[in-house]
Order: structure tokens, then sequence, then C-alpha cells
């Protein structure tokens, strides 16, 4: 039920609101533009929003600074290995940790929390009083948080760059596929990584929205987004059909690596992108309806169970199982999208690129990938296993040609490769060509490019190659 107030009631702070429109009692309506700026106002006068805030503009580009004057690198994180060649490489891997554990942390602690304060403190008929309206309430309280979530993205994006580049410089980048990046084209595809990782993090937002509503004063409705982005990333490492994969709205945190391959592998990052939208404004629109049915004059009413599932869990479900039909039909990928040719392509295309950056690196003449016509023969557990999926027990034998030289070249590579089609790729010999050495390089000394070396798998079908 709705709550009403009388037409004699004033705004809490004893001013009419002159800036809105009439509710038909003589009395008018708090603009949503005012309730905006109201409801802003109280977020970022919060301390705990001002250190998130803070914390988000300056610890990057500390961290960043920091790990790229190390000696030791995190090269298990996407892009690790690449941060003392350039600074393009630190915010990649700021970005890779902030879908991870910071964006689903900010947005409970910002959306999640956002209507269920209200309840601790107990202020909604003062709220109601001066508002007038819940749908105007909601509206404001959602625009309110959407806005400092989106300054805490900007402030982790600004600061992993501005970061990297004042450390190490603003340096060509090499791709997942082993081809370098000019650094103008480096910094298109970082803004549009952190620009593609906003839709997830407004599906986990509006998920924060419905929990603080339909939770209420519990402190699940604060955690809630966080759970939901724990229990995602503990589905994305699980061998699942690749339609399923694609359905939850957390793939995007993980497909934008796709910008980073020559073509891009772009499809996947879309639909992610695409579910995510949907179920931001699936559970933007639960929230509010939610909202909108509340008895505000039960002074008890903070949130049950029963309502979190009904209004909730159970259409959200629906919608998961909906979205994985449709991608099922629209992209037939329903096993894990890993199988021999695509490793077998992967391998080749990032062997001979990153050839070509060693040949240049040990000043040896440049030779084009159509001359070296890289091939590799994989299979795993030693062709005692069937040759898909993923799994630490792929082997790879990379066959390359030199012109001019009759004999071809070989190297042997030991494959870890992950659910989500990332692999690490070990070179296991001949020590020469893929062993551990230092090259020169125009920012300093670094291990072989030929070493080790990440790729990426399409898991979607695809006519490329």
């Amino acid at each position: 039920m709705t709550a009403t107030v009388s037409a004699t009631d004033r705004p809490a702070d004893g001013h009419d609101a002159h800036d809105g429109h009439d509710d038909g009692a003589g009395v008018r309506r708090v603009s949503v533009a005012r309730a905006y700026r109201f409801e802003l106002v109280k977020l970022v006068s919060q301390w705990r929003i001002r250190l998130l805030v803070l914390a988000c503009w300056i610890a990057p580009a500390l961290f960043v600074a920091a790990v790229s004057q190390q000696s030791t690198l995190p090269s298990d994180t996407l892009f690790g290995r690449w941060m003392h060649a350039t600074g393009w490489a630190g915010s990649l891997v700021v970005l890779g940790f902030s879908g991870t554990w910071a964006l689903p942390l900010l947005t409970s602690l910002v959306a999640g929390d956002v209507f269920a304060s209200e309840d601790r403190l107990g202020t909604w008929r003062h709220l109601l009083v001066a508002v007038r309206s819940p749908g105007r309430i909601f509206a404001a309280k959602a625009l309110a948080s959407l806005t400092v979530i989106l300054l805490l993205v900007a402030g982790l994006a600004a600061s992993g760059v501005v970061g990297g580049l004042l450390s190490v410089g603003n340096h060509p980048l090499v791709g997942l596929d082993g081809h370098l990046l000019a650094p103008s084209d480096a910094a298109r595809d970082v803004l549009l990584a952190w620009a593609c990782v906003v839709a997830p993090t407004l599906a986990l937002a509006a998920i924060g929205l419905l929990g603080s509503i339909a939770l209420g004063r519990s402190p699940m409705g604060l955690l809630l987004p966080a759970l939901v982005a724990l229990a995602m990333q503990l589905a994305q490492m699980l061998p699942l059909p690749v339609a399923l994969r694609l359905a939850l709205p957390g793939y995007a945190f993980l497909s934008w690596n796709g910008l980073f391959t020559s073509p891009g592998q772009l499809e996947p990052l879309l639909i992610g992108i695409a579910v995510s939208v949907v179920w931001a404004v699936v559970a933007t629109g639960l929230a509010c309806l939610l909202f909108l049915r509340r008895d505000f004059t039960d002074l008890t009413s903070d949130g049950s169970g029963r309502r979190a599932v009904t209004a909730g869990l159970l259409p959200l479900t629906g919608l998961l199982a909906a979205t994985f039909a449709v991608i099922a039909v629209a992209t037939p990928s329903t096993g894990s999208g890993i199988d021999q040719d695509k490793i077998q392509r992967s391998v080749a295309t990032a062997f001979a690129h990153l050839y070509r950056v060693q040949a240049g690196d040990l000043n040896r003449p440049d030779v084009t990938e159509e001359h070296l016509r890289v091939t590799a023969a994989c299979n795993r557990g030693g062709g005692q296993v069937a040759a898909e999926g993923p799994g630490n027990d792929w082997r790879c034998v990379v066959t390359w040609h030199l012109p001019d030289v009759t004999a071809a070249g070989t190297a042997v590579y030991q494959l870890d490769v992950t659910a989500d089609g990332r692999f690490v790729a070990d070179g296991d010999g001949p020590k020469e060509v893929n062993g551990y050495f230092l090259v020169r390089t125009p920012v300093g000394d670094a291990p072989n490019p030929l070493w080790q070396f990440e790729g990426n798998v399409e898991l979607l079908h695809s006519s490329k190659g």
C-alpha cells in the first residue's frame, strides 16, 4: 500500500518545495532533480563514501607505480607480465582486480545500503513528508547511488592510467594474441575496456537496490551484490556450457579481454554487455515495484526473506533461464567452447606475433607472419585425453619456417587453459627459442617474450582463422 500524506504536512526542513509539481491539493511535490541533489549530498556527506572516493582516485595509481618498480611482477594476472614494458598494462591489472573484487564491494557499500539506511535510522516518514512521492524517492536514490558508483569507476580507471603512465611511460602494449598495439591504440582499447565494465557494474548495483529494499536493515541486503558477484565468479571457473556462461551478467567483467586481440573477439563482449543491461533494467524495475508497494505506515516493516525470494530471487532466476535459452538458440554453443582447433590457432597466432617481437629485441631481420607460416599441433594428456575443454595438461608443438632456410623450427609449450578461455603457454624448449633469458628492450631488460605468454580462445564458434 502506498503511503499517503495529508495536504497540511510540510517538508521536514520547514520549507515548501516551489520547484515541484502540484499534487492536486495545493501543495507542490519536490521535483526529482531536487530530491536527487538532496540524496546525492546525503551520500557524499558520509565519511565512508568519502573514503571510498578518495581510495579509488589514489590507491590504484600508488599500486601500479609501486608494482611497476618491483623486480617480480604479478605474472599470474592478465597483462601483469607487461607492467615493466608499458604504463597501459597497469591499468588493465587494476581493471582485472576491480571486476573480481573492488566493483562488487563498492556496489554493495553504495547501492546495497541506500534504502536500508533509512530503515536503520527510521527516517522514512520524514522523507515522505518532504518529497510526497515514493516514486520520486526511488528515482532520486537510484540516480544518486548511480552517480557515486560511476564516480568510483572513473576514479579507478583514471588513477590506474595515470599511475602507469607516470611510472613506466606511454609505450606499445602487447595484446593477448601477441600483436603490438601502438600507444594510441592501447589508450583507446584500455578506455573501451573500462567503459565495458560499467554495464555489469550497473547490473550489480540494481541487484543491490533490490536487496536493500527487499531485506531492509538486514546485513544480507548490504552484502547481496558482493555475494552474487562471488557466485558468478565461481560459476565462471566451472566447465559450464558457453551459453550459460554468457547468460551470467558478470561475464562482461571477463570478456573485455577480447578487445586486445586482432581481429577483436567482440561477439562475446557485446553479448555480455547486453545481458548485463537487461539484468540492470529488470532488477531496477523489480526494486521500484517492490518499493512502491511497500506499506510505509507499518514502522516495523523492514523487509522479509519471503519477499526477497518472491520479488527478487525467483524473477531473476527466471531471467537467467530465459537469457540462457535465447543465447543457446542464437549462438549454438552448448559445450565448453574450447577445442583442439581453437587452441592450435590461438597458440600459432600468438607465437607468430611474439616471434617478431623477439626478433626486434635481438636485432634480427624482421619477417612477416605470412613468411613464418606458423602452425601448432596440440593435444591433452599425451593424446590419452579428448582434446577439448579446460585443463593444465595441454601440450603444443609449434612449427615455423624462415625465408631461405630449409629446415623448419620447432618449439614445445605446456599450456594451462582455464574455463573462460584464457591460457598461459610455458616454454619447454629449445632453450635458445623459448627458454628464460633476458633481452634488451627500449624500456630496459625484459624476459624473452617467447618464454611465457598469455592467450585467449574465443569460446563462441567463429569463422575467423
